[in-house]
């Protein structure tokens, strides 16, 4: 009667297979570099809605659809700035979900005769590969894609589209904060934005711990710039603290334990905290995040990082809702 393998054998053996077939999967979720460090892929439709005689995107009421996730982050910025401005009534969205199959986005009903996100971008170009990612800025006359680059799909919506706004006096990219307001986009993308990211899809511990500590040393900076001003650049909000907000809302839940972001909960900041309800509480902001579904999109389709598929039931963010104070303060950084 043969010995049974010796269970250090085992592990050993299912550590290798796992370890390979993960690196496999992460290199088609994650694009990463030589040291391990997340590399996110750039954005390929990049035209601008506007008021230029030769420009082929003009505004329009109802000429222009998003297509967005309402998992996502990008996506939840042009909802955000979308009822900020109130322009519900000028353009309409579509909500996409992940397929866990897949690995694709799926449309919840037929549209232009497509039935997935691929689907969509090949019907604006014809023969396209590449990847199909949402925000997306549709042109339902054209039947192109305007743009799916969220940063610019946001001030595109700022700006364009205010002869349909209900509240066009609302500009949150002034030209006045504009180089305060670029300096905190910037910083916010590389270090919070996309910084949870590199957290999460970091394949080596080197790589994990550098985006680590710059992910929380911006958050520390950021919180001790909110304890003097309401928001980012002042008393006003802007595009930097939308592009902030719709990470913040998806720490506690998302990143604190699935991408391993979890030095400090942003409900614990003695700032933060308080700036993440003061911006849920603006109107309209409330209703476009689905905590839910933000839990359902990252824990049960991100198989590399969660293989087994189980949804948390936590956290509570009721706190959202409670009173923030912040309304009382005086603006003096900017």
């Amino acid at each position: 009667m043969s010995k049974a393998l010796p269970s250090k054998f085992i592990i050993r053996f299912g550590k290798w297979v796992w370890t390979t077939i993960w690196h496999q999967m992460m290199s088609k979720l994650a694009p990463r570099n030589a040291s391990g460090e997340y590399i996110r892929p750039q954005s390929e439709f990049r035209n601008f809605v506007g008021t230029e005689p030769e420009n082929p995107y003009p505004p329009e009421k109802g000429r222009y659809r998003l297509y967005v996730g309402l998992g996502c982050p990008w996506a939840h910025r042009t909802l955000v700035v979308r009822a900020l401005k109130g322009l519900e009534q000028a353009i309409a969205f579509s909500v996409v979900i992940p397929s866990s199959e897949s690995g694709i986005w799926v449309l919840g009903q037929t549209e232009e005769g497509c039935t997935t996100l691929p689907e969509l971008y090949a019907l604006a170009q014809p023969g396209y590969a590449g990847r199909s990612t949402v925000p997306v800025l549709w042109d339902e006359k054209k039947k192109e894609i305007v743009n799916n680059e969220s940063a610019e799909i946001i001030v595109m919506l700022n700006s364009e589209f205010n002869e349909w706004a209900t509240y066009p006096e609302l500009d949150l990219y002034p030209e006045a904060l504009r180089e305060k307001i670029d300096y905190w986009n910037e910083k916010i993308y590389q270090m919070v934005n996309n910084g949870v990211y590199r957290c999460g899809f970091a394949q080596t511990q080197l790589a994990y711990e550098q985006a680590c500590q710059a992910l929380f040393a911006t958050l520390d900076e950021i919180d001790h710039v909110l304890s003097r001003d309401r928001y980012l650049c002042g008393n006003q909000v802007t595009l930097a603290d939308v592009r902030l907000f719709t990470t913040l809302f998806r720490f506690d839940a998302v990143y604190y334990g699935l991408f391993k972001c979890n030095v400090h909960r942003i409900q614990d900041y003695q700032n933060l905290g308080a700036y993440l309800g003061d911006m849920y509480q603006l109107p309209g902001v409330a209703q476009t995040c689905n905590l839910e579904q933000v839990k359902q999109d990252y824990y049960g389709n991100l198989f590399p990082v969660n293989p087994g598929g189980i949804v948390p039931m936590g956290p509570d963010l009721s706190y959202l809702l409670e009173p923030h104070g912040r309304e009382t303060m005086v603006g003096l950084s900017c």
